[in-house]
């Protein structure tokens, strides 16, 4: 089938939703809106309120201002998540230098006797390799001018500018499961597998909001370990849904409360939750009594 829709301008795009049903209360604040936020972006808020998702009718009582609160709730949503994240890939990069280190030297990461999968590694040293050639950090040119063997920096200068999936493939990639279990500890987590799947949810969840993404009622392709039984307070297996938001926003507080005992995120995320009150928890994969479970109260 050949694409045949044309470029609308505002007023058409508003034209056109009102004809679908949708309630508009102030156009000109509404075009604004769409001069900042783009309608294809913004169409994602809209499809909640759809009541037929093949001709895009929506429900009576719809309006464009739920579909922009739904839009700043999830980008308030957003930044709570990425602040969240960053503490854990810091808190991993600082465990995986150290202990590591320890015990197998500078340039660890360089030795495919390491590791399980050596195409893998191969693919995370090309990686690296990129990263260190586009970095404009002063300590790793400083480096590169000072000294030519070995080719790159030693671990806790290269694992600072490696991003966050190439981490996750080095940690769940290392062969020496005794080390990864002493830093999962130190996660206060029993074991190492616990904190692979972690980390492997958290990676897919920082590249949404890298790119904007919509993170509110998104089923993740990767669904974090929620069944193990957790020293520190936790929730109570099993969950309705765990490729929802829910799951990562519990295991993200665990180990945030490990990182920053605390932490101000259940606060943070309930006064969000409180100035969005349309917002339906439900499509997030929050259970009806999530609240009273140990990890958020």
């Amino acid at each position: 089938m050949k694409y045949l829709k044309q470029p609308l301008d505002y007023s058409e795009i508003l034209d056109l939703l009102v004809s679908r049903g949708l309630i508009i209360a102030d156009r000109n604040k509404a075009i604004e809106c769409l001069k900042v936020v783009s309608y294809f972006r913004l169409d994602n808020y809209f499809h909640p309120m759809e009541s037929d998702k093949i001709r895009h009718i929506f429900k009576s009582g719809s309006t464009f201002e739920n579909a922009m609160d739904l839009y700043r709730f999830d980008c308030g949503l957003r930044e709570l998540i990425f602040t969240a994240i960053q503490a854990v890939e810091i808190a991993l990069r600082s465990k995986m230098i150290h202990h590591i280190s320890l015990q197998y030297g500078a340039f660890w990461f360089t030795d495919d006797s390491l590791f399980r999968d050596p195409n893998i590694q191969h693919k995370c040293m090309e990686q690296i390799r990129q990263e260190l050639r586009r970095t404009r950090e002063e300590f790793i040119i400083e480096h590169s001018a000072k000294y030519t063997e070995p080719d790159v920096p030693p671990v806790w200068k290269t694992l600072e500018v490696t991003s966050f999936g190439t981490l996750s493939k080095l940690f769940c990639n290392f062969a020496d499961n005794k080390i990864k279990k002493r830093i999962a500890r130190e996660f206060n987590l029993p074991q190492h597998l616990v904190l692979e799947s972690w980390i492997k949810s958290a990676v897919v969840l920082r590249n949404y909001l890298a790119h904007h993404s919509r993170v509110w009622n998104r089923k993740f392709p990767i669904k974090p370990q929620m069944t193990t039984p957790l020293r520190g307070k936790w929730v109570t297996p099993p969950i309705a849904n765990y490729d929802k938001l829910y799951s990562q926003l519990c295991y993200l507080k665990y180990l945030l409360d490990v990182i920053r005992p605390y932490n101000d995120f259940t606060l943070r995320l309930k006064k969000l939750l409180g100035e969005h009150s349309n917002v339906d928890v439900s499509a997030m994969g929050f259970p009806t009594n999530w609240e009273s479970e140990p990890l958020w109260k």
